[in-house]
C-alpha cells in the first residue's frame, strides 16, 4: 500500500494490513455496501436468430424492468429486434420497450427471476479471463445488489481486519452507491468541465449520517474507503449537519473541489483520464498523484482493480 501524504507530498510504502495501525482510534470508516449483480446477459433475437450480448445498467424498481446498454456484440443487421430468448432452452423472453440515447435499450424480463438465473458477472474491460470464484468480485460487507463493477477498494478488507479495527476503536459505517458501467468511460474532452458525468444511484442511511454528524462535531476523522463513498459523502455533504438521503449522484469532482466530509480515503490506482483519476488529485493535488503514480510504477504496484491501495490523507 502507498500511503501519500497530501499536506507535504511524502509517500511511504506500507502492507496493507498496516492499515490498523494507521488508522487511529475514534476515525470512521465510510464503506460502500453495494454488491455486483449479475449484470452480463446473452440472448438470441427472435426475429432473426442473431445472438447479443448485453450488459444492465440498472433496475427500475421491480427486477424484471432492466435498462441494459447498446454496446452489445451481435451478429446479423443493426438491432432492432423487440423481443429476445434468453436462458436455458429460450425459456425467458426479453421484450424491449424503448430504445434511448446511445442505443440503451430499456427490457422487460417474462421470468421474475431472470437476471439471477440469467446473467453472469460483468469485469472491467481490461481483464479478459472469468474468475473461478466470483465471490472474489464481491467486497466482504457487500449487502445491497445494484452495481456493475465492484467498489474495488473495499476488495482489500477481510472480515478479520475489520473486526480488529472495530476493536481498537475504529467506528464502521456504511453507504451504498451502485458503480455503473460508465464509471470506466474516459474523458474524453479537452476540457474536463465539459463532460457530461454519469449519475450512479446512492443511499445515505439515517445511521450513518448521525455517526458522521457525530464524528464532526467530535472533531473525529472520516476516512472514505474508495471513491464511490467520497462520491456519496461530498454528494450530501454538509459541514455542519449530515442528512439521511437518496437519489442520483451527479457531482463531477475535479480540482478545485472543496471537500466537506472527507478526511482521508482508501483508493486503487486509476486508468488516464478517468473521473475517478480527477478524483484523487482534487483531493490531494494533480502534481502530488503524478508523482505518488511514477513512484508507484518504479516500485512495481498493481494498478486497477485487483491491484494494490492507496491511503491519502
Amino acid at each position: 500500500m502507498l500511503v501519500l501524504d497530501r499536506a507535504s507530498g511524502s509517500v511511504s510504502h506500507r502492507q496493507f494490513s498496516d492499515i490498523l495501525e494507521l488508522i487511529p482510534p475514534g476515525a470512521v470508516l465510510v464503506l460502500n455496501r453495494s454488491r455486483v449483480i449479475p449484470a452480463r446477459l446473452y440472448g438470441r433475437r427472435k426475429d432473426t436468430g442473431g445472438r447479443v450480448e448485453l450488459l444492465l445498467l440498472r433496475r427500475e424498481g421491480s427486477v424484471i424492468s432492466l435498462e441494459l446498454s447498446g454496446a452489445f456484440k451481435e451478429s446479423g443487421p443493426a438491432f432492432d429486434s423487440n423481443v429476445l430468448a434468453m436462458g436455458e432452452n429460450e425459456s425467458v423472453e426479453a421484450e424491449v420497450l424503448s430504445i434511448g440515447e446511445e442505443g440503451i435499450r430499456r427490457i422487460r424480463l417474462s421470468a421474475e427471476s431472470g437476471i439471477d438465473r440469467l446473467g453472469e458477472m460483468p469485469l472491467p474491460p481490461y481483464i479478459h479471463q472469468r474468475l473461478s470464484d466470483p465471490e472474489r468480485y464481491q467486497t466482504v460487507y457487500s449487502r445491497q445488489p445494484g452495481s456493475v463493477a465492484a467498489p474495488t477498494a473495499g476488495l482489500h478488507f477481510t472480515p478479520g481486519l475489520l473486526d480488529a479495527m472495530r476493536d481498537k476503536g475504529v467506528e464502521t459505517a456504511f453507504v451504498t452507491l451502485h458503480v455503473g458501467l460508465d464509471t470506466f468511460r474516459p474523458v474524453s474532452e479537452d476540457d474536463p468541465t465539459e463532460h457530461a458525468i454519469h449519475t450512479e444511484y446512492y443511499e445515505m442511511p439515517e445511521e450513518t449520517a448521525a455517526a458522521l454528524t457525530r464524528a464532526r462535531a467530535e472533531g473525529r476523522s472520516i476516512i472514505a474507503v474508495g471513491t464511490t463513498s467520497v462520491r456519496t459523502l461530498e454528494q450530501v455533504g454538509d459541514e455542519d449537519a449530515i442528512e439521511a438521503a437518496s437519489g442520483q449522484a451527479d457531482l463531477f469532482i475535479l480540482p478545485g473541489h472543496r471537500f466537506r466530509l472527507v478526511d482521508g480515503m482508501i483508493t486503487n490506482f486509476h486508468l488516464p483520464r478517468s473521473s475517478l483519476v480527477m478524483l484523487v488529485s482534487a483531493f490531494a493535488g494533480r502534481e502530488r498523484i503524478l508523482a505518488a503514480y511514477r513512484e508507484a510504477i518504479e516500485e512495481r504496484y498493481r494498478f486497477y482493480s485487483f491491484g494494490d491501495a492507496m491511503l491519502i490523507w
